[in-house]
């Protein structure tokens, strides 16, 4: 525990402590914005592989379901049932797909938690900080 001088006057404690918290929150807020920048570049990221990859994969899906249900046919099904299955099972797994990704991109993945703890953690301490100066201050008294 650092050394606390206790014949301060209160005027000078009242001034470090202003000081301390400016630095305190100057600090919080640049690391929030740091924060924040990571955070968006990841999704920027994310975007951009998403649309790549959408890209690439519309056009070999159709050549694949062309050919699933081009053997349901040979197989002896009628072409428009195998078309009705392959349909079905590609919107199925289409709709969960969509479901997942949309579950990654809510807001709350973008949320400054690591900021939001090291605020939660100074508060805290200068909790903490206050209940023991005022346990000095009353056995100086």
């Amino acid at each position: 525990m650092p050394y606390v001088e206790t014949n301060r006057p209160l005027s000078a404690i009242f001034i470090e402590l202003v000081n301390q918290l400016t630095a305190l929150v100057r600090k919080e807020s640049q690391l929030a914005r740091a924060e924040m920048s990571e955070k968006l570049g990841e999704l920027g990221m994310a975007l951009g592989l998403v649309v790549g990859g959408a890209v690439l994969l519309i056009p070999a899906l159709v050549i694949l379901l062309q050919a699933a249900v081009a053997g349901l046919a040979a197989a002896g099904l009628a072409v428009g049932w195998a078309s009705l299955i392959v349909g079905g099972v590609a919107l199925c797994l289409g709709l969960a797909l969509l479901a997942i990704g949309i579950n990654r991109l809510k807001a709350g993945r973008l949320v400054p938690s690591r900021t939001l703890e090291q605020l939660q953690r100074d508060a805290a301490v200068a909790t903490q900080q206050l209940r023991n100066d005022d346990g000095i201050r009353e056995r100086a008294a």
